[in-house]
């Protein structure tokens, strides 16, 4: 983590765990089976996991293949989101979180991709990770907060049915061939 980063964290701290808590109950709340917003609250769930195996790995071929792994979902989702969820979300009067939304998932992708530079067993590793999996939390619980929570209450029955299918075939198509 930059001195930067440092500075911003102490007067800008995280939201803490239990906000992030009930911002996933609310959310789950409001999913529907099957739905965008499930989707999107399962492959949350399952970015989290990701995460923690990269960081219990204790070889460096095994954290390399569990960072492997979550890219391929990092990425998947990201580019899902981006190609269904956001544009809904600009269309949906909330231009700022989905521009903010586009800028906090390409600072993850661009990391990811320096975090491969590092030594996978390094100190430097782990605090990068630790960044990466931060500013991710970070940008869920916005999604999980408030974003999506207001998009699914104004989305038609219509528009849901489209943002489900399009979020599913944009994940699906890029992790398809992946073993993840």
């Amino acid at each position: 983590m930059s001195v930067f980063d440092k500075v911003i964290a102490k007067i800008m701290p995280p939201e803490s765990a239990e906000a992030r808590r009930e911002a996933r109950e609310k959310a789950m709340a409001a999913a529907k089976p099957n739905d965008w917003l499930t989707q999107i609250l399962e492959h949350h769930q399952r970015i989290e996991a990701l995460f923690a195996a990269v960081k219990s790995a204790t070889t460096p071929e095994a954290r390399r293949d569990a960072q492997r792994r979550l890219g391929i979902v990092l990425t998947g989702h990201a580019i899902a989101e981006e190609a269904a969820i956001y544009p809904a979300l600009a269309a949906d009067k909330q231009v700022g979180h989905a521009e903010l939304a586009y800028q906090e998932q390409s600072a993850a992708k661009m990391e990811m991709g320096l975090l491969e530079r590092l030594d996978p067993m390094s100190q430097d590793y782990l605090d990068k990770l630790e960044h990466i999996e931060g500013a991710v939390a970070h940008h869920v619980y916005s999604e999980e907060g408030t974003w999506f929570l207001e998009l699914a209450q104004d989305l038609s029955p219509e528009d849901q049915a489209m943002v489900t299918a399009r979020y599913r075939e944009e994940y699906d198509r890029y992790t398809a061939t992946a073993d993840i």
